[in-house]
């Protein structure tokens, strides 16, 4: 009966763990996909984009003249002076104007000209701001995957530890009714498996959580049921660490959108420098109008009729046509503060950009280092892991002949479990690391 019971818990504890793992096999490829397809901040960044394309449009039609048509009309009445006799008589007059004017600018300094060319590159910006975001998520991506890769195996590892000590417990049980174990012996196998199943419980937490983490990274419903595609051994087992940093570095610097990122905004304020020395020039500006009228007067006498509408619309026609020189002298330093905000702005972004490439450099020795010190940690894990369950064979075969008391048969299964997780832990670490370089170096990521 106690075996029965212990077979059915261990089944439902693996039926458990079953309804965790979805019916959707999801790639890492198809997560980082997901990810960019369906994530909010992307799509807020893709606006941004837009906006900048239209700004910049505008600004290339502001080159055009511009040209504006209108058309007025008015009555009025009550008493005026005709003009003519000098008396004041009640009048009701209408009168009505169409026209078309027309201005443009000969020089403004060529402000319009570097408004152009910085709006191209605030258009490459936004741009480049979106490729960052991409950037950033893809590596939260990869952690995420990689998070429920090493849960997995952690549930995997503490489910074979449960089971195990509930086996035990069965034999402890078996030898107690024989008289061949103590009632101690007993509550230290039940100390074992209560420790066991907590194990489990924490490892199912764990991952249910990093499930949930890649879900909501990808933007998909949190109660979608999914699995991820485990990296192939025979591919992890012989990453690369054969990387200098500083060609890494040197690679990095040409795909990597941070810096490009940084680059731009420099080209910007650049520019931005240019339209404000713009206005410290003179403005020359051209215009021109053409309009016409119609009058009429409703006190007209029949012998001083008004003139017809076609008449006076042909007979009224007014042409101009104006230029106009505006020469800066004193506006308050507007002009000239607006150059020292611009240069200003200009060492700030620059200051920005050398701190991203100083920031790279330093991140790509350290993430070289990083990898090679977690190539060496997953080797040495390894060996560790290979050497404990090598002594914990020998200490449970001992054990069940009674020639090792309970605390030593426990000690060596736990520091053989324990070796185990460290051994899963820097396979994913080692994993990662060497996925963190062709993150830097720009290539997609691949198990």
């Amino acid at each position: 009966m106690k075996k029965l019971i212990i077979a059915l818990s261990l089944l439902l504890t693996l039926g458990l763990v079953k309804t965790t793992v979805a019916q959707q096999i999801i790639t890492i490829q198809q997560a980082i996909d997901n990810t960019l397809n369906n994530n909010l901040q992307i799509k807020k960044s893709s606006l941004s984009e837009e906006l900048a394309d239209v700004t910049l449009k505008q600004s290339k039609a502001a080159l055009y003249p511009n040209l504006n048509a209108d058309i007025s009309q008015r009555m009025s009445w009550g008493r005026n002076n005709s003009g003519t006799s000098g008396i004041y008589e009640n009048t009701q007059n209408y009168n009505f104007g169409p026209g078309v004017s027309a201005s443009a600018d000969l020089f403004n300094g060529f402000t319009k000209i570097n408004q152009i060319k910085q709006n191209k590159i605030l258009l490459e910006v936004g741009k480049a701001s979106t490729e960052k975001l991409k950037n950033d998520l893809i590596l939260q991506v990869i952690v995420s995957y990689l998070n429920i890769l090493y849960n997995k195996d952690r549930l995997v590892a503490a489910t074979q530890q449960l089971k195990v000590a509930q086996a035990q417990l069965v034999q402890q049980q078996e030898l107690l009714n024989v008289g061949n174990k103590t009632l101690a012996d007993i509550a230290e196998t039940k100390s074992l498996v209560a420790t066991a199943e907590l194990d489990v419980t924490t490892a199912e937490n764990a991952l249910t959580i990093s499930y949930l983490t890649l879900a909501q990274l990808m933007d998909i419903p949190s109660a979608t049921r999914y699995d991820i595609q485990a990296p192939v051994l025979s591919v992890f087992n012989k990453p690369s660490t054969a990387y200098n940093p500083e060609d890494v570095y040197v690679e990095a610097v040409k795909v990597f959108p941070d810096l490009k990122l940084a680059s731009l905004q420099t080209e910007s304020a650049k520019k931005g420098i240019a339209i404000a020395k713009g206005y410290l020039y003179p403005r020359l500006s051209i215009s021109g109008s053409y309009g016409t009228g119609y009058f009429y007067n409703y006190n007209y006498s029949t012998g001083f009729p008004n003139a017809t509408f076609s008449n006076q619309i042909r007979n009224n026609v007014s042409k101009g046509l104006g230029m106009s020189l505006s020469i800066p002298i004193f506006n308050g330093l507007q002009a000239r503060s607006g150059v020292k905000r611009a240069n200003i702005s200009l060492r700030q972004v620059q200051t920005d950009e050398q701190l991203a490439k100083n920031n790279l450099n330093k991140i790509i020795y350290q993430a070289v280092a990083d990898l090679k010190a977690a190539a060496s940690t997953y080797e040495s894990t390894t060996k560790t892991f290979n050497a404990r369950t090598e002594a914990f064979s020998v200490i449970e075969q001992r054990y069940n002949v009674g020639l090792v008391n309970s605390l030593d048969y426990s000690t060596s299964q736990t520091n053989r479990n324990k070796a185990e997780i460290d051994n899963i832990r820097a396979k994913y670490d080692f994993l990662f690391k060497s996925k963190v370089i062709d993150y830097y170096l720009g290539r997609q990521i691949t198990f």
